[in-house]
């Protein structure tokens, strides 16, 4: 195979950045060679986007057996995504997923599961994991630059959106349609860049307002305490009612402190770790030598297309993914279980009991309300 075909399934907000930067040539060994949306009253506007080169599909199956495409990218409602891509898998379709993989963790078990035995590449489009800044703090990380993580404090409240957001879709902030929240929607990535940084934790309580600011029915702010194997503690804080908003991701290790913020990485660094200093000095008041050193790091960036071009390399050339599938289920665990732990009142253990938390989303699908909705597909481009 010299050049890989994809289609895209799902041609809304985000469906028509994918299908624009592989119209657009930016993606080497890649081309847009069919779409699918499902709703004909989309169509012209698509045939815009698309011109008459590219065939239009309204039905995902015909497209995947149509012989037309090598890989395709799934960007439709959440709870599609498991059906849909796993469909794609069994072609023999190598499939990229939108985040979320799924709704819940046990669609994420199969969806890997069924890549496995169908022998393709399966990726999510975790866009984050390639920002110089996010991997220039791995690498403090896992060099021990900033020795045994302590703590990590994540404040994302940039993610405004509107009632007239919600409004753009019935599906969208339901039960039913969605199965979450920001949680669900924004913050996928956060969740899933947390866990990649320091780790999962082992048990977690989180408080999630559900409706609080919005007219919808998931939640729309919510904080979260997480505690891990060695003693260490984490908060995470998102809403989509926030403005000015804040992105500030901290983590304290026992050789220094790291500060993501504003497009910007600062890192301090102690000459000698805070337990060694703590187990030699004898002054009382005293601390640490502390240097604030510069970071060399490439400008930010989160393009989706640096996934899909990783993706098209890991099956032109069997390059390692970033985003693979059977990570997907990390930063989704984290989401069930801050719902869980809202919807019991209590703490929850990680690994968590995924069927009781089937059970109660289930009863909030049944109790969920269709809401009138004129289906309208916004500009996206420059969104995570």
């Amino acid at each position: 195979m010299e050049k890989v075909r994809f289609g895209i399934i799902g041609v809304g907000n985000i469906g028509t950045v994918h299908a624009r930067y592989l119209l657009a040539g930016q993606v080497e060994g890649a081309s847009l060679a069919a779409v699918c949306d499902h709703n004909p009253d989309k169509h012209a506007v698509i045939r815009r986007l698309t011109g008459d080169g590219v065939p239009l599909f309204n039905n995902a199956q015909e497209m995947i057996d149509s012989g037309l495409i090598d890989a395709v990218i799934v960007a439709t409602p959440h709870y599609d995504h498991p059906t849909l891509s796993m469909m794609a898998m069994r072609a023999g379709i190598h499939t990229l997923c939108e985040k979320p993989a799924g709704v819940y963790t046990a669609q994420v078990q199969e969806m890997n599961a069924c890549a496995r035995e169908c022998d393709v590449q399966f990726g999510i489009m975790y866009n984050q994991r390639p920002n110089p800044l996010y991997q220039k703090v791995k690498d403090l990380i896992d060099s021990g630059e900033l020795g045994e993580i302590r703590r990590s404090n994540w404040i994302i409240t940039n993610w405004y959106r509107s009632q007239s957001y919600y409004n753009s879709g019935g599906w969208r902030a339901t039960w039913k349609g969605e199965g979450g929240g920001v949680l669900l929607n924004q913050d996928p990535h956060q969740l899933d860049l947390w866990q990649w940084l320091v780790g999962m934790p082992v048990r977690l309580r989180a408080f999630c307002q559900f409706g609080k600011h919005r007219d919808i029915e998931v939640e729309d702010e919510v904080t979260a305490y997480a505690e891990y194997a060695n003693g260490a503690t984490g908060v995470f804080i998102t809403t989509v009612a926030e403005t000015p908003g804040t992105n500030r991701l901290e983590i304290v290790g026992s050789r220094g402190k790291v500060v993501v913020e504003e497009g910007q990485l600062r890192f301090w660094r102690l000459r000698e770790s805070e337990t060694e200093f703590n187990a030699r000095w004898q002054n009382g008041f005293g601390e640490p030598e502390c240097w604030e050193v510069s970071i060399p790091c490439a400008p930010e960036c989160s393009d989706h297309q640096v996934i899909t071009a990783n993706f098209t390399a890991a099956i032109l050339r069997g390059e390692p993914l970033i985003a693979p599938g059977c990570e997907g289920i990390r930063g989704l665990t984290l989401s069930n279980a801050m719902h869980l732990s809202t919807w019991t009142d209590d703490w929850v253990d990680l690994p968590f009991d995924e069927q009781r938390y089937y059970e109660l989303l289930h009863q909030r699908i049944a109790e969920s309300v269709e809401k009138p909705a004129v289906s309208r597909t916004l500009d996206a481009s420059g969104s995570w």
